[in-house]
């Protein structure tokens, strides 16, 4: 459904030629304008990274070229719109890194010759791109030879504008990644462990301790037993503002006047399948039919009776249907449709075959390897051994090397031309057929079973809004948007027509709403309204056309980048410092529980707790079993002797007590090789860290919502 982008459709070619005429009239008027012109250059800044400005139109450029890469990779004539949202993140990405990146490069001297770069496209260390687009498939191997007349055909200009533009964008990737490589491992060679750090680290592991423990939550402490101040909160706050940083964020407030079908819609659709009986039963060509007037096309799988609809299976094998008859109309999965039976024969469950592929890659070669499988049917039938006509011409080395046997295989398997030719063969029979990988000569050697299959044609109408259906919900939702021009009216109008108010929190690159269908224009439309009032699309209009809803929305509150005021936080401050009171006031009741006692079962009964056990901790464990995470707790353990007690410790969950029950020293000294492996985990952080490092710390302006 489209709504309003249907109804527009339906408008005819004018209506779309008339916009374009008016909006290139926009647009050019706006460019000879001074002042605000949209083309000036603040106004098509996509970005700002560390004081370079990034500009639309050569961002939009980026875009495009790495989209026609994405086709080429694809295979894809068309990219969807989520896949575009991908091109434009990383084409982003990308700038974002170069800039931030370039200079650091520069300043360290980490470069790429070019010495260093034939090597890597045709010398004798080849990048593995270069070895993976120029392998052998037969052998394995690289084809330098091809590598060399490749370039050779670059440089003088004989190759295809595309594969030229793919090649350079393949070179800059190998260099941008070799000059990654360097800086990285420049970064991690400059990274030490010391012996000491290693030692440490091994006494980490090796110390293993078993522990009896009192957990105290903070769950039993009453809000009514601590005392919170206001002074509490502020002191709270100013010491842990960047707890609260927040993003930019808007929160809406909406409702939708979904778009379905009326009662006239299902009688409309009922009675064109009603009217086209009688012209389905007298069509000879059922496939064109049904592809030329139904909304699913024909479907030409063959169905045993338990594959398919039972009413339809009764009917077919139960009945007494005959090829040629109609059954229905009928109603089912919000469609009216017709089923006529199309074919009925005795077929297999599954054949057994056997198949030699030629590859076809240009029109001349289609032509000879056409002749080819011609030659290769009569060989056959004539008496030469297929296994052997295999091994040697086909292109499937999967099964060439058994002589083309592709085993036994039910329907589905295969691609269609296949599978209709293995299946309508006779025993032994040989047939040529074309499909997506090439020519096929195939023999089918063994049928299964018969049984009674069918293909049923099927004459669907969808039943779906018809355009007065669109108008009659876009005139309630007019009339509603006509009475109300900001947030207090709106709720106001809500609670009056009993609707149903859904609330969303968006960010500003955000694409999808639950529930709504692209609704990244309600989302651009929230950063630029101002709150308490009502969103507006680009043409000044209060409904959203978002698939198959109509939608009205208000922003309820914004958000900006930063720390958050105290008065928004107030909740989770008020929260987190109630978490302390609690933990103070447990550690208090804890600390007198233990005053002069040295069992933990007598200070467990004081406070009226039971004593639980961990076993085999180490400094490096993540959390006790059956508790959580609670590194202050295993922290604690592990640095305490035998028979020790523990003061009261803070965990995430409540105060603990802890007593080691017994300590395990591990027998590993290596400390060279320990050093070693702490190094190596350096190392691997470095490759992305330390480019995360200067993000971090880059200035970065990210205005793309305004484009996208």
């Amino acid at each position: 459904m489209a709504t309003l982008q249907t109804i527009r459709t339906r408008a005819g070619l004018l209506v779309a030629i008339v916009i374009g005429i008016s909006l290139a009239a926009f647009i050019l008027g706006d460019m000879f304008q001074g002042g605000s012109s949209l083309f000036q250059g603040d106004r098509l800044e996509i970005g700002e990274v560390e004081g370079q400005s990034i500009q639309y139109p050569e961002f939009q450029q980026q875009v495009e070229e790495l989209g026609e890469i994405y086709r080429m990779n694809t295979q894809e004539s068309q990219l969807d719109e989520s896949t575009w949202v991908q091109v434009r993140e990383q084409a982003w990405q990308n700038n974002v890194r170069r800039i931030i990146m370039d200079d650091v490069y520069e300043n360290l001297g980490v470069a790429v010759s070019s010495e260093e770069l034939f090597d890597m496209l045709q010398g004798t260390n080849l990048h593995p791109i270069v070895q993976q687009l120029f392998q052998n498939p037969n052998t394995g191997q690289v084809d330098r030879s091809a590598v060399i007349r490749f370039l050779q055909n670059l440089e003088s200009g004989a190759v295809a504008p595309e594969q030229r533009e793919y090649w350079l964008y393949l070179e800059d990737q190998i260099v941008e990644q070799r000059i990654q490589t360097k800086y990285n491992n420049l970064v991690g060679k400059g990274l030490f462990v010391t012996t000491e750090e290693a030692q440490n680290s091994l006494e980490a592991k090796n110390k293993q301790v078993s522990f009896d423990y009192i957990a105290l939550s903070r769950n039993t402490v009453a809000d009514s037993q601590v005392v919170v101040a206001e002074k509490d909160l502020k002191d709270y706050y100013n010491a842990n503002q960047e707890n609260y940083r927040q993003e930019k964020n808007r929160n809406i407030e909406y409702i939708t006047f979904p778009v379905t079908p009326s009662d006239a819609d299902y009688e409309d659709a009922q009675q064109w399948v009603t009217d086209a009986v009688s012209d389905f039963a007298s069509a000879e060509d059922n496939v064109a039919f049904v592809n030329s007037n139904s909304d699913v096309s024909f479907d030409n799988t063959w169905y045993k009776q338990n594959e398919l609809p039972a009413d339809i299976a009764t009917w077919i094998f139960e009945g007494d249907a005959e090829v040629g008859d109609i059954f229905g109309p009928y109603f089912e999965d919000e469609a009216y449709k017709l089923a006529k039976l199309h074919a009925s024969e005795m077929m297999p469950d599954s054949v057994e075959a056997r198949h030699i592929l030629l590859q076809v890659n240009t029109q001349e070669e289609l032509l000879s390897q056409q002749e080819l499988a011609d030659s290769l049917k009569t060989a056959i039938e004539n008496g030469s051994d297929f296994g052997e006509l295999a091994q040697e011409y086909s292109a499937d080395q999967g099964s060439a090397i058994q002589g083309g046997e592709l085993g036994w295989f039910g329907r589905g398997q295969m691609v269609e031309p296949f599978e209709e030719a293995a299946f309508n063969n006779d025993i032994n029979e040989v047939t040529v057929v074309p499909s997506q990988f090439g020519i096929h000569v195939i023999q089918t050697t063994g049928r299964g079973d018969l049984s009674r299959q069918v293909q049923v044609a099927y004459l669907v109408r969808n039943v779906v809004p018809s355009t007065q259906t669109y108008q009659n919900v876009y005139a309630r939702a007019s009339e509603f948007a006509g009475e109300v021009t900001n947030k207090v009216e709106f709720d106001a109008a809500v609670e009056e027509n009993d609707l149903n108010k859904r609330a969303a929190s968006v960010r500003e690159n955000d694409r999808n709403i639950a529930g709504l269908e692209n609704a990244r224009p309600l989302v651009r439309a929230a950063y630029e309204s101002k709150e308490g009032k009502l969103l507006q699309d680009t043409q000044g209009s209060t409904i959203f056309d978002l698939g198959d809803n109509f939608v009205i929305a208000t922003l309820a509150s914004a958000t900006e980048e930063g720390i958050a005021d105290f008065e928004s936080v107030r909740d989770r401050v008020e929260l987190a410092v109630m978490r302390e009171k609690k933990a103070e006031f447990l550690k208090e009741k804890a600390s007198a529980a233990m005053e002069g006692k040295t069992d933990l079962a007598a200070i467990a009964s004081e406070l009226d707790a039971t004593v639980e056990s961990a076993s085999n901790i180490n400094f490096n464990s993540v959390q006790i079993p059956g508790v959580g995470m609670e590194p202050a707790v295993i922290g604690t353990a592990t640095t305490l002797d035998a028979d020790q007690i523990s003061k009261p410790v803070t965990g995430n969950s409540g105060v603990y007590i802890v007593q080691v029950t017994s300590v395990t020293e591990g027998t590993n000294q290596d400390v060279e090789s320990e050093q070693m492996q702490l190094a190596q985990n350096l190392t691997f952080r470095a490759q992305s860290e330390a480019y995360n490092a200067h993000r971090e710390i880059a200035e970065i302006e990210d205005q793309r919502a305004k484009f996208y």
